[in-house]
């Protein structure tokens, strides 16, 4: 481990969590009166996710190896299915609250569609296992260990950015929140499948 393996996880962290950090900014948008323990807990989530999904794939390379190739292919449908559903959720409940004023009561992420959410953004991360393959346990530890913080902080932003964004424009806030979701579970779709 050397600055340059520091550096590299640190640059796939930040690719890996693009996709966090934008349903980040879309839960901020949908709850612009959350609190800095809420912001804490739901990019710690993801973090937790990215950090997880790395090794386990790590691990699957290291076992199951054929199994996890012919279980890679559903990784697109997956994302795609999660985060559609959930967009069009929010999307439905906004049209259904009217796109009240921003004087409405905060619509809370609930702790299972933040899983979901942590499952859909990172389920891509599994490859990284591939990736890293040839690292010793330790080794694979650390780079997703950095991956996991890489992360946290990027969630971070996308949470207080999104908080701001929703405060000025509430009015319907969810509703972009719901379609930043599509758009991402579209884009790792198509990204995936013409890849």
């Amino acid at each position: 481990m050397n600055f340059l393996f520091v550096f590299n996880s640190v640059l796939l962290g930040a690719g890996l969590a693009m996709d966090a950090f934008s349903v980040s900014l879309a839960n901020g948008l949908n709850e612009p009166k959350m609190k800095a323990k809420r912001v804490l807990g739901i990019s710690g989530t993801f973090a937790l996710f990215q950090w997880a999904m790395p090794l386990i794939g790590w691990v699957c390379v290291h076992t199951i190896a054929e199994h996890f190739k012919a279980f890679y292919k559903f990784v697109p449908w997956i994302a795609l299915i999660l985060l559609l559903f959930i967009g069009i959720k929010m999307i439905v409940e906004a049209l259904k609250d009217g796109c009240e004023d921003a004087e409405r009561s905060d619509k809370r992420l609930s702790f299972k569609m933040l899983l979901v959410q942590g499952v859909a953004t990172s389920i891509d991360a599994l490859s990284v296992g591939f990736t890293i393959a040839d690292y010793k346990f330790l080794a694979a530890m650390c780079a997703s260990i950095i991956i996991g913080v890489v992360t946290w902080a990027i969630c971070i932003g996308g949470l207080i950015i999104g908080k701001k964004f929703g405060m000025k424009f509430s009015r319907c806030a969810s509703i972009v929140g719901g379609l930043i979701l599509i758009g991402i579970g579209i884009e790792i779709f198509v990204s995936h499948m013409f890849a």
